[in-house]
């Protein structure tokens, strides 16, 4: 019989509704701010949001395993393949000349999600790799550090996911369109500031965690686990 969990689908929902958020929503606007010890940084928006989804991914393989952290994150890729999907087939069907608006509609859906297909493929192909290498990295260190230091599994899986995903994802987007070395610039900035995020967000996922491992009356070790990240067994 396969054990039911009371918060494992408000987790998934939660994780799916981040990652679509954070993927349509800013991903190519580059802002400027003024950073201590950095300066004027140039950054993608979308990282304000996007390293939440990391710490759900965190959540999931901490509490409940790599096994249903990883159902959580195929559920995360065809959704964005699906919202993907759903972009293009929208902008690309005829606006009716009847409606007044869509002279101004038109235009401004395509300059919000219009991305281009370079975008949607470096998205979809840098959060397959990167959460999953987060999710492995993090079970991994579990098992070895046995069950002890959270914090110290959470950030640098986070290291090694976070900089996988932009490693992969820039290059694809924005290479030849941006120089080579906007291209690194924005790449480093990304991952120091998700990195950072995650450090800041330590001590509330750690929290969450035990919460969770009390509630729900588990605490999983990936000691004999598949890890492929082909299948959906549980």
């Amino acid at each position: 019989m396969t054990r039911s969990f009371r918060y494992y689908d408000l987790i998934l929902g939660a994780f799916v509704a981040v990652l679509l958020c954070s993927n349509l929503i800013g991903p190519a606007k580059i802002v400027q701010l003024a950073l201590p010890f950095f300066g004027k940084v140039d950054f993608g928006a979308g990282i304000l949001f996007f390293p939440l989804s990391y710490i759900f991914g965190d959540i999931l393989t901490e509490v409940y395993g790599y096994a249903l952290a990883r159902r959580v994150i195929w559920s995360g890729f065809a959704a964005m393949l699906f919202a993907t999907v759903m972009t293009w087939v929208v902008l690309a069907m005829p606006a009716s000349p009847d409606a007044s608006f869509n002279a101004q509609l038109q235009p401004a859906l395509e300059t919000c999600f219009g991305g281009g297909w370079r975008i949607a493929l470096g998205s979809i192909i840098a959060f397959f790799v990167g959460d999953f290498l987060n999710s492995y990295v993090l079970a991994k260190m579990k098992v070895r550090m046995g069950g002890k230091h959270p914090w110290a599994r959470f950030i640098g899986s986070t290291v090694v996911g976070q900089g996988v995903d932009s490693l992969i994802f820039y290059p694809i987007a924005f290479m030849g369109i941006w120089s080579p070395e906007k291209v690194l610039g924005v790449m480093l900035i990304n991952w120091i500031l998700k990195i950072l995020v995650e450090a800041v967000m330590t001590p509330v996922t750690t929290i969450v965690c035990a919460k969770l491992k009390q509630a729900e009356g588990v605490d999983a070790f990936d000691t004999d686990t598949d890890f492929t990240p082909f299948s959906l067994k549980r």
